[in-house]
C-alpha cells in the first residue's frame, strides 16, 4: 500500500513562506506525478501544482510566481515552496499521486495565514 506522508503546515503571517514536505513510501517514486491539493473549508478540494516524472511543472494561477513544486528522487520526496503567502491560502493542504487508476492520498497538514 503506498504511503504519503506530509509535514511543514503551520501558521503564518501573509508575506510569510512556509515549505511542505511529502515523503512516499511503497512506490517507484521516480516514475509517478506528485500533486499537492489544498480544501479550504467550505470549498471544493482544488489542484495546487503538479510535476511529471520528468520534472515538468504545472500550477494553478492563484499560486503562479509564488509557489515551486520540486522533487528529489533519491529521497522519494516532493515538496511545494510557499512564498508571498495570503490569507487565501489557508487550507489542508494534501500530497497525491496515482498508480494506474488508483489514488493515493496523505493525511494532510494545515496552513493558515493570518496576521
Amino acid at each position: 500500500q503506498v504511503q504519503l506522508v506530509e509535514s511543514g503546515g503551520g501558521l503564518v503571517q501573509p508575506g510569510g513562506s512556509l515549505r511542505l514536505s511529502c515523503v512516499a513510501r511503497r512506490i517507484t517514486f521516480r516514475l509517478f506525478g506528485m500533486g499537492w491539493y489544498r480544501q479550504a473549508p467550505g470549498k471544493e478540494r482544488e489542484l495546487v501544482a503538479d510535476i511529471s516524472p520528468s520534472g515538468s511543472t504545472k500550477y494553478v494561477d492563484s499560486v503562479k510566481d509564488r509557489f515551486t513544486i520540486s522533487r528529489d528522487n533519491a529521497k522519494n520526496t516532493v515538496s511545494l515552496q510557499m512564498n508571498n503567502l495570503r490569507p487565501e491560502d489557508t487550507a489542508v493542504y494534501y500530497c497525491h499521486t496515482m498508480t494506474g487508476f488508483t489514488e493515493h492520498w496523505g493525511q494532510g497538514t494545515q496552513v493558515t495565514v493570518s496576521s
